[in-house]
């Protein structure tokens, strides 16, 4: 296994301790900021084993199929721990998660076809503002930073829907090949 492959699976791994600081950890003073680098360290993971597997051809079918999984899995987690916590709305999870299943179930039919979707610059914007939103929920520093949390919460939430539409026009071909 390479380091970048070894790096998805240390991202994996991460979310158990991610997720029981995140729910149970609230009590303790430095919980939070805890979980917080946890979550930054694991998306921090993910620029890494790309860059790797790229710069050094690295690039396995493992990497293909796990990394994607794995930053699913992580964000998923984070998400649905803050509402727990009550720090976003269900509704918008919900949204965000669809996405993530519609892309995942297009990318498989793309895959039968013979045809590799790659990331487009929208789903590189919606990951970067979701990573910021989630930070600043788990941050959860109130006052201005409250502002500033929720119109982070609202971008993420239109380039999440922006990202979806870009996938399936830009691929729509693929969709119509089907017999």
């Amino acid at each position: 296994m390479n380091l970048p492959n070894k790096l998805t699976v240390i991202r994996m791994i991460m979310i158990l301790p991610f997720v029981v600081i995140m729910l149970w950890g609230e009590g303790l003073a430095s919980g939070k900021w805890i979980a917080l680098t946890l979550f930054i360290l694991a998306s921090l993971t993910d620029l890494l084993d790309g860059y790797l597997a790229r710069k050094y051809n690295l690039v396995t079918n493992f990497g293909k199929f796990m990394d994607p999984l794995a930053d699913k899995l992580l964000v998923c987690s984070a998400l649905i721990c803050l509402i727990e916590l009550g720090r976003i709305p269900s509704w918008v999870v919900i949204v965000i998660i669809s996405r993530e299943f519609i892309i995942s179930g297009f990318r498989l039919v793309a895959s039968d076809n013979g045809v590799v979707i790659a990331a487009s610059y929208w789903g590189k914007f919606k990951t970067t503002f979701q990573m910021l939103m989630i930070c600043l929920m788990i941050a959860d520093l109130g006052g201005v930073w409250k502002m500033l949390t929720q119109l982070c919460m609202w971008v993420a939430l239109i380039l999440t829907i922006i990202s979806l539409v870009d996938y399936l026009w830009k691929n729509k071909a693929v969709m119509a090949e089907q017999k």
